[in-house]
């Protein structure tokens, strides 16, 4: 992309809250989503803008099932950064330290998003500690100043790029 735009990619499980940290950041966004047993998912893509710092990001939000790893390899092409939300209820499962190894073999910047911390079950101490040396940001997509401040902090290191 141009230097002064970004494409950033949000992957992570199913119900992490890639869609809610979009929407969030971009209450206008965009989604594909189905009905499931479990609710609305995304099946195709998310897909917000705004600026920050006076740049504009792009932000595509990748399906949480295993199945779509084709969606997910083709949203992730030219992507300048990756976020990976982490439902920090539930903890690292093994689909997220998937994508964490995937994501670090492209050498792409990468975030974590610790998301639902305020749920009582939360553990983003756990996450940190789990992702020893990774950004992490202890968030809920539900409060979107957390969200910004976090997006800004991350689109701060990729601009020292």
């Amino acid at each position: 992309m141009a230097e002064d735009r970004l494409k950033i990619v949000v992957f992570g499980s199913f119900n992490a809250g890639k869609s809610s940290f979009i929407q969030a950041l971009d209450p206008r966004s965009r989604h594909i989503e189905a009905s499931s047993d479990e609710g609305p998912t995304t099946v195709a893509l998310d897909f917000g803008r705004l600026k920050v710092n006076g740049r504009a990001v792009y932000l595509f939000g990748t399906p949480g099932q295993e199945r779509f790893e084709f969606v997910r390899q083709v949203l992730s092409r030219g992507m300048d950064g990756a976020i990976i939300m982490v439902d920090a209820t539930k903890g690292v499962d093994a689909m997220t330290r998937d994508l964490y190894l995937r994501l670090k073999a492209l050498e792409v910047p990468l975030a974590f998003m610790a998301n639902k911390c305020d749920c009582p079950d939360a553990m983003p101490d756990a996450i940190c500690r789990d992702l020893h040396g990774e950004m992490v940001f202890p968030i809920s997509a539900l409060n979107s100043e957390d969200v910004h401040a976090a997006l800004e902090t991350f689109v701060e290191t990729l601009s020292r790029r």
